[in-house]
């Protein structure tokens, strides 16, 4: 039997990594369109599929009713993957969240903010959003939906030998992280790090580039402003896509809050989609 040589394995190796980077469908959050959906909600998803952009994150429908959303777009052909929803519906109305994410046909539902005092934010705090997530995460999960909570920042401040992220990692029974590179390099963490750390417990991206110079805190708040194009900030966004790819994670949204949006989305993607040939 002849052995294969080992320059051809790499070769195959290679190969199935750049396929797994092509397949990969690089969404939009649409909270980053915010002030174009509120001048004209049509016009704005005719942009984003003129993008090329099918894959999105939502949950508004900037004033108008849900089906009407809906079938624009199924119009457009805009496939809502994810939907976020307020902290409060989990806690109050999780029946609710799970019939909202059937209509849309969701496969994940995300909560982006636990409600907490100026900037306070403790172990209480935090203990009280575990118990939250995993009872309303519970429900979702028996409708083949998974509950994401999209960290900030602040959860990263000191809690006995880790951190208050590291206690909802885990105590996190039901729900999953959806990682916002920008809001954890904000709050002091390393992306890639938490990556390395939390495996199995990031499902979904936020790649957000955040301009160099920028020092970041445990508030969760930072000026739109420093939003940039991806790969010219300071976040190693190639690092973490390769790394994410790596362990399965599929879904990878473009959010860009800035002013600049609709002239550098079209810059992002085209970066995010270079990575896959270099």
């Amino acid at each position: 039997m002849k052995h294969t040589p080992k320059i051809f394995i790499s070769f195959l190796l290679f190969s199935c990594f750049t396929a797994l980077l092509t397949a990969q469908e690089f969404g939009l959050q649409l909270y980053s369109l915010r002030n174009q959906f509120n001048n004209n909600i049509e016009e704005t998803l005719k942009t984003i599929a003129n993008w090329g952009i099918n894959t999105i994150e939502g949950g508004d429908t900037y004033g108008i009713d849900e089906a009407e959303f809906r079938a624009l777009l199924t119009k457009y052909e805009l496939n809502p993957i994810s939907i976020g929803v307020d902290y409060e519906e989990l806690r109050d109305n999780p029946k609710e969240v799970v019939e909202k994410a059937l209509r849309y046909g969701a496969r994940f539902v995300m909560c982006a903010w636990i409600p907490h005092d100026g900037n306070r934010f403790d172990i209480q705090n935090t203990k009280a959003a575990v118990e939250v997530f995993n009872k309303a995460g519970a429900l979702l999960k028996r409708a083949g939906i998974t509950l994401a909570y999209h960290a900030h920042g602040y959860e990263f401040r000191p809690h006995e030998y880790g951190t208050l992220f590291d206690y909802m990692a885990k105590h996190a029974e039901n729900f999953s992280l959806e990682m916002d590179v920008f809001w954890i390099t904000h709050g002091g963490a390393n992306p890639l790090a938490l990556l390395e750390k939390y495996p199995d417990f990031v499902v979904m991206l936020h790649l957000k580039d955040m301009e160099k110079g920028v020092v970041g805190n445990n508030t969760g708040s930072e000026n739109v402003e420093t939003n940039v194009v991806l790969g010219q900030g300071q976040i190693d966004i190639e690092g973490v896509v390769r790394k994410a790819y790596q362990q399965g994670v599929r879904y990878m949204f473009i959010e860009d809050e800035s002013s600049r949006v609709e002239n550098q989305v079209p810059k992002s993607l085209a970066y995010l989609k270079s990575i896959s040939s270099n």
